[in-house]
């Protein structure tokens, strides 16, 4: 019969302090450490042969070596496996820039600055820089490091997280820029100028406040992506497709394409959303469009391989997005970029909306763009209040003039007066179509 038969006599009590050791009970130490029979006052007499003690047979006393040390094996997988995981999170932390003096500026005027729009809505200011500084010369003249912005577009993310509306606002439209605050120090004053302007001469902030008075919507947080990161962003996802009526040729934006279905990857990618002279008109309104249509595909892409599910492969996009980022406090860590991704993955691509803010030639210059009111005033409305609004190709007249060119929402009202008013329905694309239908 066994040792440790359960009808055995109990141990007569001990009275001594818990503290106190009993001479006449070792206590068993090895590489696994402490086991149950560790527990305070639970302390057996030494092990036998039937429990792995020095006569026990060689093969029992095998078995135990074999799975103390496989616990200490798996022990050691797991810290290592943690480790990894931890650096992992620490560098893609560490490669996300804050913009420090925007948020200082920003507080300066929060006065003056819109509430804050819907409980739960969001609305983000997406800026592309445009600086020739350090590896970015290639694609210009280095004049010191100053700062452009070609594109920017105002991201607002509906509160119930089922649609993302993009609106881009035109380098060229003429707008009013508060006095800034400028990289020496000094300060500008408030003018009447081309919006970019904003952005060249006080950065972020600048531009912040220039969209807010010009649209009264309260930017909530602000991303800075620049050159290098846009390429690295698209390699990461394996290039982003394409499809040209004709072939393109502009040695200003480094891209030359032939006519068709193609895929790009970085250099081409950042060619093809930069460049003007190559395509059509030439005009900042087409590239405006072909950036839309191109993000439109680049969100599809992402979205249909899964790359959201899969850390193997969202791991290198993360890499390359944090790395060409600079973000107000709010977005300045892996967990705030995560929480906005998460809560983005489950909006359908159809309600991904890309439009651009209704204008038209200015007035006093063709070369520079105003305003289209009301039409940009309902869509304002429309935004800060968190109700949805429409996109649809611009049908074209019999002169090639898109209907709604002028930003006017179509007038599709509903016969009945008694019924909801629909959604407004301005020119623009979503992300379910893709550039190649």
């Amino acid at each position: 019969m066994d040792a440790d038969v359960t009808d055995s006599p109990p141990p007569a009590p001990d009275h001594r302090a818990e503290d106190e050791p009993r001479p006449d009970t070792p206590t068993p130490q090895g590489p696994a450490g402490p086991t149950e029979s560790d527990a305070p006052g639970e302390q057996p007499d030494a092990p036998g042969p039937a429990e792995g003690g020095p006569d026990a047979p060689a093969g029992r006393n095998a078995r135990h070596h074999w799975l103390r040390w496989t616990a200490v094996g798996v022990s050691l997988l797991v810290l290592a496996a943690a480790g990894t995981g931890w650096w992992f999170y620490n560098k893609l932390d560490n490669n996300i820039r804050t913009d420090t003096t925007a948020a200082a500026e920003l507080e300066r005027y929060e006065k003056e600055r819109p509430p804050p729009g819907a409980d739960n809505a969001q609305n983000l200011l997406l800026i592309g820089s445009d600086s020739r500084a350090g590896s970015n010369s290639a694609y210009g003249r280095d004049d010191g490091g100053s700062q452009r912005s070609d594109t920017t577009i105002l991201l607002h993310l509906a509160a119930d997280r089922k649609s993302a509306t993009a609106v881009s606002l035109p380098r060229d439209l003429m707008a009013d820029v508060p006095d800034c605050l400028k990289q020496d120090g000094t300060r500008t004053r408030a003018q009447f100028a081309q919006f970019n302007e904003a952005f060249e001469v006080g950065g972020a902030a600048c531009t912040i406040r220039t969209v807010e008075k010009l649209t009264g919507i309260r930017v909530d947080h602000h991303m800075v992506v620049d050159f290098s990161g846009f390429k690295d962003m698209v390699d990461a996802v394996d290039g982003v497709e394409v499809c040209l009526k004709q072939p393109v040729d502009d040695r200003q934006a480094h891209l030359k394409l032939p006519a068709g279905r193609q895929t790009l990857h970085g250099e081409q990618a950042l060619g093809f959303v930069r460049a003007r002279h190559g395509f059509g008109d030439g005009s900042d309104t087409e590239r405006m469009d072909r950036q839309q249509q191109f993000l439109g595909s680049l969100v599809r892409k992402v979205q249909s391989n899964g790359v959201l599910l899969n850390p193997t492969r969202l791991y290198p996009v993360l890499d390359a997005m944090t790395k060409s980022l600079t973000t107000d406090p709010g977005l300045n860590s892996l967990k705030d970029l995560y929480d906005l991704v998460r809560g983005m993955r489950g909006i359908p691509t159809d309600k991904v909306q890309f439009l651009t803010v209704p204008r038209r030639p200015y007035t006093y210059d063709t070369n520079r763009d105003e305003l289209v009111q009301p039409a940009a005033r309902v869509l304002f409305q429309q935004l800060r209040d968190d109700r949805p609004l429409k996109v649809a190709p611009a049908r074209t007249t019999e002169t090639g003039t898109p209907e709604g060119a002028d930003g006017s929402p179509s007038d599709d009202k509903p016969d009945d007066p008694a019924s909801p008013s629909p959604a407004p329905t301005y020119p623009g694309s979503n992300a379910a179509v893709g550039m190649c239908g």
